[in-house]
């Protein structure tokens, strides 16, 4: 049973707002759970010599990763995808498979990007030992896309800690584990938002007091219902503004990570692929697959933070950031935030029909420069 801990949980349905101040709706994490992190070191650097697409890129290849372990295993896991890297809960029993594919995928996107990707993991139980609340539950405001909803601080401890011993040493590939990046895109050229006036705003909101978390988070989501609408009217991504780029750089350094090689056939083959798509998006199943990815952009991340990309106007972000400013006197919350004039996006697609899965981020990286103002604050 508790490799299908995940996958047996109840989804809940309402206005999420009101599901996360509603203690009783989320259920522990197993013990025996684990919990494994990646990031990219210096990410705030790599993103400021322009490289936001490949972090989010890398992010996404390390979800795919661990995703596809998974599906071969049977076994339904949440994730949490942060821009520059990811959170993963998983089953003791993918642990060593989990850990060593994602190490040698480090070691894979070093050889490639000079990038450092931080690779740790640590057991639930160790947060529980350390006081801390783990609780989950999954969401749905679709018939098609689920997402995983935390309450408790665990995996934000878990970060820290893991952050804090570094990461695991390199190690040389025992030939047991293989990396398996199939599915992985990255198609889509920036997205610009629906409306021409609007702009892409990233937020990332922290509460001060976990007996409080609850709450908190309740007023923020209702407050962004206020002032932004229900989500589909803050969606960043419509189907009108999608655009595919279909550049040979891009090509190719998405084979680089998917890959890990830039031979000049791969290359061509992944670019007739794309330019294929020029075709197929105009087709009946193109066109039914462009409004299944609208509904399954992943633009809320509730991971013990509030991570959203969502657009509006100017006069939407002052009343928004007027509301934040409160909540963040009163001592309720921190946050941090980011402006840009579009969207990124980066997609995992195993099959064309609902199993695919499209990350998004603020360009410019959005979730990377939201998360430096958050700690600023946070070690202020």
């Amino acid at each position: 049973m508790e490799p299908k801990f995940y996958e047996s949980l109840t989804v809940r349905q309402g206005a999420i707002g009101t599901i996360i101040n509603q203690d009783d709706l989320f259920s522990t994490v197993p013990e025996n759970w684990e919990i494994v992190l990646t990031d990219i070191r210096s990410s705030s650097a790599a993103v400021a010599y322009g490289m936001h697409r490949t972090v989010n890129l890398i992010a996404t290849g390390s979800i795919v990763c661990v995703l596809n372990i998974a599906h071969e295993h049977h076994i339904m896991i949440p994730f949490f995808f942060g821009g520059d890297g990811a959170t993963f809960l998983i089953p003791g029993v993918l642990v060593e498979e989990v850990v060593e594919t994602l190490l040698i995928y480090r070691e894979q996107i070093e050889n490639n990007f000079g990038l450092t990707l931080r690779v740790g993991h640590t057991s639930v139980a160790e947060v529980y030992a350390a006081g801390q609340k783990l609780k989950i539950a999954k969401y749905s405001n679709s018939p098609k896309f689920t997402i995983p909803v935390i309450i408790g601080n665990g995996l934000t401890y878990a970060e820290q800690q893991i952050k804090g011993t570094d990461t695991l040493p390199f190690i040389k590939n025992s030939g047991r584990f293989e990396v398996n990046l199939s599915g992985l895109q990255c198609r889509w050229d920036q997205i610009s938002p629906p409306c021409d006036d609007n702009e892409v705003v990233t937020l990332l909101v922290s509460a001060v007091q976990m007996n409080d978390q609850g709450s908190a988070f309740s007023k923020v989501l209702t407050e962004l219902d206020n002032i932004y609408g229900i989500p589909q009217k803050r969606q960043p991504i419509s189907e009108t503004k999608l655009r595919i780029n279909s550049t040979i750089s891009d090509v190719g350094q998405a084979m680089l990570v998917r890959v890990g090689t830039q031979k000049w056939y791969t290359v061509l083959k992944e670019w007739l692929s794309v330019v294929y798509g020029y075709v197929y998006f105009r087709t009946r199943s193109g066109k039914t697959y462009l409004t299944t990815l609208v509904e399954m952009s992943d633009t809320l991340v509730l991971d013990g933070r509030i991570n959203t990309v969502i657009t509006g106007n100017g006069k939407q972000r002052e009343r928004l950031l007027a509301a934040l400013a409160d909540m963040e006197n009163s001592g309720e919350i921190l946050y941090g935030i980011h402006v840009s004039q579009a969207s990124v996006m980066s997609c995992y697609v195993p099959d064309q029909k609902d199993g695919h899965i499209h990350f998004v981020d603020g360009s410019g990286g959005g979730y990377t420069q939201a998360s430096r103002m958050l700690k600023e604050k946070v070690n202020h």
